[in-house]
C-alpha cells in the first residue's frame, strides 16, 4: 500500500525519502485502521522549510483582508465537511462523535479561526501604540519567518497542527506554517490540510504558506527545531518532548512556546465540603473522567481536609470511580506512559484507593484514585506532582486551612488552580491564605468549578509558570493574545506618516483601536469620550 502524499510547497506529492510508514489505530480495539502515512526523511523536511522561508516576506506583505478571507473560508470549509471530519476523528481517537467532536470541538475550531480573522481585520493583535511627543510608534508585526507547529494527541480539531489555535495564531500574524501532524489522527489531519489548501488557493495566498508533514524521527525533529530559518515553534505535548525541542530551539535563538504538563490542583475548603460535599464528589468524578481524563486541565491533585465531611467526599469519590467503566486512551503509548506515572506516584508513597490497572479491549485504563497525607506529599513533592495523563487523580489530605496554604506553596507551575468555597462566606479567610500562595503558581485561578474546559475568550489565559509551559507571559488560547506569540515588536522613530504601517498612521484606517499618548483611542477619539 502506497503512503499518502505530503502537502509541500503548494502541492500534494509523495515523500521524496520514505523512511517508513505507519497507520492510525482504533483506540477502542487496538487495531490498525486507514491508509499508510509516511515517516519523512531529511529531504522532505528541508523542502518544507525552504519553501516556507521563501514565501515568508511575501506573506508578511499580504493585505490583512486576504489573510482574514483565508481564515473565514477555512472555517466555512470545516463546517461544510463536518460529517466527514467527525467520522474520521472518532475512528482515530474514540472521542464521542456527537457530544464532544460535533457539538463542542469542531465548532470551537471554526470559531477560533473566525476570531483570528476578526483580530486581523481590526488590527487588535498588533497592539499599536503612538507617542506623539517623542515621535515614536510601535506595533506587533509578522516574524518574516515560518512557524513550526506540533499538534497534540488530545484535540484532533481545536489544537490540530493544521487547524488549531497555534495554526490560526501564526497565520493571523502573517507567518507561513509548517504543521507537524500528530500520528494518532493522520487521516483527520490530512482532510483538514485538504480544506486548508483549498481555502488558501481561494484567498490567493502564497502556495507554501501552509504545509504539512506527518511524522519524522526525534533526531530530525530536534534538527528542525534548531533551524535558524524558523521564526518560532508552537508545541503542545509531553514535558520531555517539549523541553528537548525547546533546548534545540534555544540554541538557535528560535522562540519556542511549549505547553508541557500540569496537575491543576483543586482545593476543597471546609465550608464548601460541609455545604455540598456529595455534589462536589460527583463534579470531581465527571471532570476527571471526561474524555478519559486526557485533558491538560484535568484535576490531577485534589486537596481534601481530614474531617467527617472530607471522609464522606473521599468515600463518594471512590464509589464513583470504582463503579465506572475503564476509559479509552488515545494510543498504546499513552496507556504505557499512564501506567508508569501511576507506578511513580505509588513508589513515592501514594496509596491506591481504586483502579490502577489497564483493562482491555484496546487501550483502556481503570478510573483511578490515589491518596497521600500532607507530610508524605511534602517529602516527595516532585514525584507526587507527576502528571498522570488519563482518568487518574491524587487526593492529598490536610489537617486545616493553614496546612492547605503550606501545600499550595509547594506546587510547581500549573495551568490552573481551583478553590471551592462556601456560599455563606465562612471560607473567606481560608480562601485568602490559599489563594495568596497559589496565585503565583498558576496561569488561571478558578473559583467553584472544575478546571476541565478552556473558553476561547480574549480574557482567557491558557498558559502558566514553568513547567506547565515554557513562558508564563503568553497564552495558547484566546485572540488576540495568542497571536502575539508569533510576532516581532517593531518600533518606528520619526518615520514619515506615509511610510508607516496603516494602523500607526495619523489617519486611523477603519476605526482601529490603538493607544495614543497612553489612552486607548478609536478614530482619534479617546475611548472615554474625550478627544485624544
Amino acid at each position: 500500500m502506497a503512503a499518502q502524499p505530503l502537502l509541500i510547497a503548494g502541492d500534494w506529492r509523495p515523500a521524496t525519502e520514505l523512511v517508513a510508514s505507519f497507520r492510525a489505530e482504533n483506540p477502542a480495539t487496538g487495531n490498525a485502521i486507514g491508509a499508510e502515512y509516511p515517516v519523512n526523511g531529511a529531504a522532505d523536511v528541508e523542502a518544507a522549510i525552504a519553501a516556507a522561508a521563501a514565501v515568508a516576506d511575501e506573506l508578511a506583505r499580504t493585505p490583512p483582508e486576504r489573510i482574514a478571507a483565508f481564515l473565514e473560508a477555512y472555517a466555512a470549509g470545516i463546517e461544510r465537511d463536518a460529517e466527514t471530519l467527525v467520522a474520521l476523528a472518532h475512528a482515530e481517537t474514540a472521542l464521542p462523535a456527537e457530544t464532544r467532536l460535533a457539538k463542542v470541538e469542531l465548532p470551537r475550531t471554526s470559531g477560533q479561526l473566525r476570531q483570528a480573522a476578526r483580530a486581523v481585520r481590526n488590527f487588535s493583535w498588533t497592539q499599536p501604540v503612538i507617542d506623539t511627543a517623542a515621535g515614536l510608534r510601535s506595533h506587533h508585526a509578522p516574524l518574516h519567518k515560518p512557524v513550526l507547529v506540533f499538534g497534540p494527541n488530545n484535540f484532533p480539531f481545536a489544537f490540530n497542527a493544521i487547524a488549531g489555535s497555534d495554526f490560526a495564531s501564526a497565520i493571523a500574524a502573517r507567518n507561513p506554517v509548517i504543521a507537524k501532524a500528530h500520528p494518532s489522527h493522520p487521516a483527520t489531519s490530512e482532510r483538514l490540510a485538504q480544506l486548508a489548501h483549498a481555502a488558501l488557493r481561494e484567498a490567493g495566498l502564497p502556495a507554501a504558506a501552509v504545509q504539512m508533514l506527518y511524522q519524522f524521527d526525534s533526531a530530525l525533529g530536534l534538527k528542525l527545531a534548531g533551524d535558524p530559518r524558523l521564526g518560532a515553534i508552537g508545541f503542545t505535548g509531553s514535558r520531555a518532548g517539549g523541553l528537548a525541542l525547546k533546548a534545540a530551539a534555544d540554541a538557535a535563538g528560535v522562540p519556542a512556546y511549549v505547553e508541557l504538563s500540569s496537575v491543576n490542583p483543586v482545593f476543597l475548603l471546609p465550608g464548601a465540603l460541609a455545604e455540598r460535599g456529595a455534589a462536589l464528589a460527583q463534579e470531581f468524578f465527571s471532570s476527571c473522567t471526561m474524555g478519559s481524563g486526557q485533558f491538560c486541565t484535568n484535576p490531577g491533585v485534589v486537596v481534601v481536609p481530614r474531617s467527617d465531611d472530607g471522609d464522606a467526599f473521599v468515600a463518594a469519590a471512590v464509589a464513583h470511580f470504582g463503579n465506572a467503566a475503564a476509559g479509552v486512551l488515545f494510543s498504546r503509548g499513552v496507556l504505557e506512559h499512564l501506567q508508569r506515572s501511576v507506578d511513580t506516584l505509588r513508589k513515592a508513597g501514594a496509596d491506591l484507593l481504586v483502579g490502577g490497572a489497564a483493562a482491555g479491549p484496546g487501550h483502556r485504563y481503570q478510573p483511578t484514585l490515589l491518596q497521600v497525607d500532607t507530610a508524605q506529599f511534602l517529602r516527595a513533592p516532585q514525584a507526587l506532582q507527576t502528571e498522570a495523563f488519563g482518568p487518574v487523580s491524587l487526593l492529598v489530605r490536610v489537617d486545616d486551612a493553614a496546612q492547605m496554604a503550606v501545600l499550595a506553596a509547594a506546587f510547581e507551575g500549573n495551568l490552573t488552580g481551583t478553590l471551592y468555597s462556601a456560599a455563606d462566606g465562612s471560607d473567606a479567610a481560608a480562601w485568602t491564605a490559599v489563594a495568596d500562595a497559589l496565585r503565583p503558581r498558576v496561569g488561571r485561578l478558578i473559583g467553584n468549578r472544575m478546571p476541565t474546559g478552556v473558553a476561547v475568550s480574549p480574557a482567557m489565559n491558557h498558559g502558566g509558570p514553568y513547567p506547565s509551559t515554557g513562558h508564563a507571559g503568553f497564552t495558547a488560547v484566546g485572540m488576540p493574545a495568542a497571536i502575539q506569540r508569533f510576532t516581532a515588536l517593531h518600533c518606528y522613530d520619526h518615520v514619515p506618516d506615509a511610510q508607516l504601517p496603516p494602523e500607526l498612521r495619523d489617519h486611523n484606517p477603519g476605526g482601529v483601536a490603538r493607544q495614543i499618548d497612553g489612552h486607548w483611542c478609536v478614530d482619534d477619539v479617546d475611548a472615554r469620550g474625550t478627544t485624544a
